[in-house]
């Protein structure tokens, strides 16, 4: 979106529209949005626990979003969070959004907070989270009519209508719009806009909606609201839940009311399980995270680096969506739990190489699309070593945000959180169904008997779930991966920025460089093998020669390096959604764990809360494990 200036306001040239009334754009979104759907008497009646869920066409400058933010925190009690969700086809660039938010200096701390994840979007759906994760923005960067139909029926509490006029943007109120606003909304849910158009009025009316002019913000002298009306709404004659002005909505119920339990089991101390419990705890929920090991992170995730490496897709497919949203959350969710330092994390870039021809074709696909600069470049061979530090035979992709974490690092800072214990070194030999919830049982290191109760279990123990009966069945595969450490050379600590192949290479740290790695199926062995090794070297060699050139003459059998299993399945996506009433499962992430983790803990803990979730319903039906369990069996 090109961003004009009229009047010191912002303006659309593409639609030959203001963003706001010129009189005062913060006081006509409080009048429209604010007041006309009634939050801050339906904000302030939640209670601890409860979630309202608020649906916006037409983000815009993100003002509307700002004013909920503040009085959200402002009348809704502790406890109680809210869900925002809002669809923009064609959004700022970084600066127009700074400048356009520069206007209203008493969001500027807020609207720091909202720049800082503004610059980690990516197309498609993104989910960030603000005010101690209380409030969650799903951020939908697509096209209106194809965006509602994902949303979760029944869902949304309040509509913003706000999408430029309707007769310059009928797109966004026309066609399936109002059909899909409707299926999308709870019982009783409400609408405001700024428009009094009478072809919308008679559009909402038709979806479901009693819809009635009210007086408008200054100079225009109509808006509407409207109300889901449905037999069930009705208590009374003419009422609703007791009011009798059919377009004065009660304050509640809200969506999600009463579905948050007080206690649940993760199974897993590794990214997986870490990423749930963290989503949870920023629920409220009491969270017993159980591990075999005496630590955490002692599998998979125990590797002293891992690589946020995010390899798109040339075709729209929902692994293609999915990994884009899950790179958009991850950046988000390590800014909130993992500083960049150096020491946990560097954010230092990371280059994938066209090394090959499948690479150059799938790269040259993705060149025909238009990427924010902020998610992903193209660079030749001159510029890819320019950004590494050292010769490069090959170009590529440049991704500025990417780079390394260290996940034992990552793991222990997610379960910091004081609703979150820990039962290390407690092996689950049994998980079973009671009527109050989950059960699990096992011996610990002692070889003492334990179990543990709780109202909902998540597993997320990678192919170890196998043993477990509910999963039994699961088509999981261990996959056996090694890394190579390799000391730095006075040639080699030049390089900068992870150089991705077949293969990967990060940047010397503390003296040593993190080279992998490999894969073997159906391998469970974690002895380090110097033929291994070598295999590490031979893909370097191939994606980065200079860069394997640098590091010298090595014999294999005298490197350092670790073994671990990973878990996969059939179809590149990992199993994350319900398996059965209570249980739920986060598993075979593969090579992708620190990349996918994060939005598969969110996934989850929207799910047992009955909230609204961070991807759409395509991507979940993919991701959902049942229909995969049963198409395996």
């Amino acid at each position: 979106m090109s961003l004009e200036w009229t009047g010191g306001q912002p303006y659309s040239a593409r639609f030959g529209d203001v963003y706001f009334s010129r009189d005062s754009g913060l006081e006509e979104t409080r009048h429209v949005f604010l007041r006309g759907n009634r939050l801050a008497e339906r904000f302030a009646s939640l209670r601890a626990g409860e979630n309202f869920c608020i649906g916006e066409t037409g983000f815009g400058t993100g003002l509307s979003f700002l004013c909920v933010w503040q009085l959200f925190e402002q009348s809704a009690p502790p406890g109680a969070s809210l869900d925002f969700f809002s669809v923009e086809k064609f959004p700022l660039h970084d600066d127009e959004l700074r400048a356009a938010l520069a206007l209203w200096p008493e969001f500027g701390a807020q609207a720091e907070v909202l720049l800082a994840r503004w610059c980690r979007r990516v197309p498609g759906w993104n989910r960030w989270s603000f005010a101690g994760g209380r409030i969650r923005l799903t951020l939908a960067l697509d096209d209106v009519a194809e965006t509602l139909p994902q949303l979760p029926a029944g869902s949304v509490d309040a509509w913003f209508l706000d999408g430029f006029a309707p007769a310059k943007n009928p797109e966004m109120w026309g066609g399936e719009v109002p059909a899909n606003i409707a299926r999308a909304s709870r019982d009783g849910a409400t609408l405001a806009t700024y428009t009094s158009a009478g072809w919308v009025r008679r559009g909402l009316g038709q979806a479901g909606f009693v819809v009635e002019r009210v007086p408008g913000f200054g100079r225009k002298r109509e808006m509407m609201t409207g109300l889901k009306l449905t037999p069930s709404s009705l208590t009374g004659e003419g009422e609703y839940f007791g009011v009798s002005h059919p377009l004065s909505p009660s304050p509640s119920p809200a969506s999600g009311e009463g579905s948050i339990p007080r206690t649940t089991l993760v199974i897993g101390g590794g990214i997986a399980g870490c990423a749930a419990a963290y989503a949870l705890a920023q629920r409220g929920i009491r969270v017993t995270l159980i591990e075999r090991a005496p630590q955490l992170a002692s599998a998979a995730s125990g590797n002293p680096r891992g690589i946020l490496h995010a390899r798109f897709g040339a075709g729209d497919n929902p692994l293609h969506r999915f990994v884009l949203a899950a790179y958009g959350y991850a950046l988000q969710w390590l800014d909130e739990v993992s500083p960049v330092d150096g020491a946990m994390r560097a954010e230092c870039g990371l280059l994938q190489l066209a090394c090959k021809p499948v690479e150059k074709k799938r790269i040259a696909h993705l060149a025909e699309k238009e990427w924010p600069t902020h998610l992903l470049q193209f660079v030749d061979a001159v510029q890819a070593g320019h950004l590494a530090g050292v010769e490069m035979q090959y170009g590529g992709l440049w991704f500025p945000s990417g780079g390394w974490v260290v996940p034992p690092a990552l793991c222990a800072a997610l379960v910091r959180d004081t609703r979150i214990s820990q039962r290390l070194g407690h092996e689950v030999a049994a998980l079973e169904q009671n009527s109050t919830g989950w059960r699990a049982s096992g011996l610990d290191a002692q070889g003492e008997a334990w179990s543990q109760e709780a109202e909902v279990a998540l597993v997320c123990c990678a192919h170890e779930a196998k043993k477990l009966a509910p999963f039994a069945h699961f088509p999981l595969i261990p996959v056996r991966g090694q890394i190579t450490v390799l000391p730095e050379t006075g040639a080699s600590k030049a390089l900068q920025t992870v150089v991705c192949g077949d293969g990967y290479c990060a940047p010397s740290v503390h003296g040593a460089h993190v080279i992998g790695a490999t894969h073997a199926f159906e391998d469970e062995s974690t002895e380090v093998r110097a033929a291994d090794h070598a295999e590490n070297l031979t893909s370097l060699a191939e994606y980065a020669p200079s860069l394997r050139q640098a590091l010298g003459a090595r014999d294999e059998a005298q490197l350092n390096g670790r073994a671990s299993i990973r878990c996969s399945a059939p179809g590149s996506m990992p199993l994350i959604g319900k398996v059965q009433q209570g249980l739920y499962c986060s598993l075979a992430h593969g090579t992708r764990g620190l990349l996918t983790a994060g939005i598969a803990g969110e996934v989850l803990a929207a799910q047992v809360c009955g909230q609204l979730p961070p991807l759409p319903a395509s991507i979940l039906a993919v991701l959902d494990p049942l229909p995969r369990v049963r198409h395996q069996g």
